[in-house]
């Protein structure tokens, strides 16, 4: 059954069909004042598929009009995360700063028409005369200056005469408005501040609303596509354009990205890197896409979310169990089976011969027959989780005890006859005897064996460091905060344990960053980018337990 279109695809299709637009061309515009997140994700998958579906073009436009938030370091990392996510600018790349001149002589254009001034309020007298949604503002002084006294003004701001905050140049528009961004805007301000691409070449720099529909009119965009927040400042946008009496792009606006246990506000974010409460941008537990690429999420997992969740025209809240889902199910084809044990304990197969090793096959991905098998070395003493054992199990618990018999993955069948306690009365180790007529876990006899458990041996098991990852914050709305406090106080102190007596298969012993393993039984895990072979780390991606398909067969 074919998809039905988006409210955006609708508009394209009847833009070409009308003859309006003969192509479709879009653009990714994020600042590079921080890292890319979901919210970004779900943008660049937009704008970029849709261009690929129309066979068009998409940009890459950096809108570095604030100097003093941005950073090279940035650009670097948007780069990198489109390229990551699987889409490609080709030769389109730019910057709002390659327009700085041409967006200079747009102001002097308003100034000439008489539609813009120099003032000399400041940024709090200008909150105070802006009046309110139901009381008009009040004029500036400066409103009435003359064209030659403003143009004179404006090359003098150019040229560095004033301090930081002494000037602004303002759009006379009117400050009776009803909507508030009419109200004199600023369009330009001073900031004697290094530029990471124009450098000290300019001390004035245009505000975000003066500079992003220009940019997108010099770069001839036909849909500029951008989030809810901007409807409001359609309206603004299209005043400069006509006054200017340029190419007018269609601006569409969609519902951005909000996530259930998730903060978007880059903001926010950097709160979160700059006051150390995760470790940097990339920090698995962050919503950056370097971030959940360290996780061990996949490019293809969230391009499938982004076209799950689709584009809606009202803000809602998706539940991060549907992102879960997505990776999930993205690894469940893509990830080799391997075993690991994260909480070890000892068992002894007494009547195993000694320093006798096996070489056992273990399937790599029964999802996929190609990706073959692998031998797994077995001996007579293993590791297993502690939790695969009970000294006093409950009925229907059919792991290890006591005269019970497990399936040992690959293996064995093994029943435990004994075991020892240290002085705490913890058990440390489990005596067992194994059936060799049940190699590769067949039983000749047909007897039932209700349980397999996963297991690694001691002598060629590999120490690992496992990061179990979980949500960043305890509440669903992170938001939600009781007075006085902020969503710092929502965060989870329980998302991120660290287990260091692991063990993993010796398969794994030249295992790079950024692969992923399914670990039997216990979860999907990728190899952290600080993982050595002397030293391997593994993070927690998601669990085995798909509780968004559960939520959902339910509705």
């Amino acid at each position: 059954m074919e998809k039905s279109l988006n409210f955006i695809e609708e508009i394209i299709e009847e833009d070409l069909k009308s003859g309006k637009h003969s192509t479709v061309h879009t653009r990714f515009p994020p600042e590079p004042n921080g890292y890319l997140h979901i919210g970004h994700a779900k943008s660049i998958c937009l704008n970029f598929g849709l261009a690929k579906k129309y066979n068009g073009l998409t940009n890459l436009r950096l809108d570095d009009t604030n100097p003093t938030t941005e950073d090279t370091e940035y650009v670097d990392s948007i780069k990198n995360d489109i390229r990551w996510l699987g889409f490609s600018w080709d030769d389109r790349e730019f910057y709002a700063s390659d327009y700085f001149e041409t967006l200079y002589e747009y102001a002097v254009k308003l100034i000439k028409k008489g539609k813009a001034y120099v003032c000399d309020l400041t940024a709090e007298e200008m909150a105070q005369q802006r009046g309110t949604v139901t009381a008009a503002g009040k004029e500036s002084p400066y409103r009435n200056r003359s064209i030659d006294e403003n143009l004179d003004l404006f090359s003098r701001m150019r040229k560095g005469e004033f301090p930081d905050g002494a000037k602004v140049l303002r759009a006379k528009i009117d400050m009776a408005h009803s909507n508030m961004l009419f109200r004199d805007p600023v369009l330009y301000r001073i900031l004697h501040s290094h530029h990471h691409r124009t450098e000290n070449n300019w001390c004035i720099y245009p505000m975000y609303d003066f500079a992003h529909g220009q940019s997108d009119s010099i770069e001839k965009i036909t849909h500029s596509i951008c989030t809810l927040e901007f409807e409001v400042h359609r309206p603004l946008y299209d005043w400069f354009i006509k006054e200017l009496e340029i190419y007018a792009p269609q601006q569409i606006e969609f519902a951005r990205l909000n996530l259930t246990y998730t903060v978007m506000s880059k903001r926010k974010l950097l709160r979160l890197v700059q006051e150390k409460l995760v470790t940097s941008w990339d920090d698995p537990r962050m919503p950056t896409i370097c971030g959940m690429r360290r996780r061990g999420y996949t490019p293809a997992a969230i391009r499938h979310f982004a076209e799950m969740i689709g584009i809606a025209k009202r803000d809602n809240i998706i539940d991060v169990t549907l992102l879960e889902h997505c990776v999930r199910e993205d690894l469940n084809k893509i990830t080799p089976r391997v075993m690991a044990v994260l909480n070890p304990l000892k068992v002894i197969i007494d009547n195993y011969p000694d320093n006798f090793v096996e070489e056992l096959d273990a399937v790599n991905n029964p999802e996929d027959e190609t990706m073959g098998k692998r031998k797994v070395p077995f001996s007579k003493i293993l590791y297993i989780e502690k939790e695969d054992f009970m000294e006093n199990p409950p009925k229907k618990y059919y792991r290890l005890s006591v005269g019970k018999e497990v399936r040992l993955r690959y293996g064995y069948l093994i029943t435990c006859t004994s075991f020892l306690k240290d002085e705490k009365g913890e058990v440390i180790e489990v005596h067992c005897t194994y059936d060799p007529e049940t190699r590769g876990g067949t039983t000749p006899d047909g007897r039932k064996v209700q349980a397999t458990i996963h297991w690694v041996s001691v002598q060629h098991s590999l120490p690992a460091e496992i990061r179990l990852y979980d949500r960043l914050f305890c509440k669903e709305n992170p938001e939600e905060t009781d007075e006085g406090k902020d969503f710092i106080s929502n965060l989870n102190p329980n998302s991120l344990k660290i287990l260091r007596n692991c063990f993993v298969e010796p398969s794994l012993k030249n295992a790079k960053p950024e692969e992923h393993f399914q670990f039997e039984r216990i979860g999907y895990f990728c190899v952290d980018s600080d993982s050595k072979t002397e030293n391997l780390i593994f993070n927690r991606t998601v669990a085995l337990k798909d509780s968004w398909t559960k939520e959902a067969t339910k509705q």
